[in-house]
């Protein structure tokens, strides 16, 4: 259990000291991060919503068995280009 929160610990200190050093602060960090989580939570909730539709359009075959997949790689791509930091301006 110390070793648990130890790493635990850790963790957030880490996080934290990264998130410190990258240009714009904590504060602008944690921004970015809450927008990423945001895309990832809509993303996931398309790709449960359209493997759903493909198990029960498709119950056998080789869209059964592909599309999924297929769909996670469109999901993925989507969201490096999504999620990319927006560009600073300068000042």
């Amino acid at each position: 259990m110390r070793g648990f929160v130890f790493g635990i610990l850790l963790l957030l200190v880490l996080t934290t000291t990264i998130l410190s050093l990258r240009p714009g602060g904590i504060r602008r960090q944690l921004r970015f991060a809450a927008r990423r989580l945001r895309i990832v939570l809509t993303l996931g909730s398309v790709y449960i919503a359209a493997s759903t539709i493909i198990r029960i359009a498709f119950p056998s075959g080789p869209v059964s068995d592909y599309g999924p997949p297929a769909i996670a790689l469109v999901l993925f791509a989507v969201f490096l280009i999504v999620a990319r930091d927006p560009a600073t301006a300068d000042r």
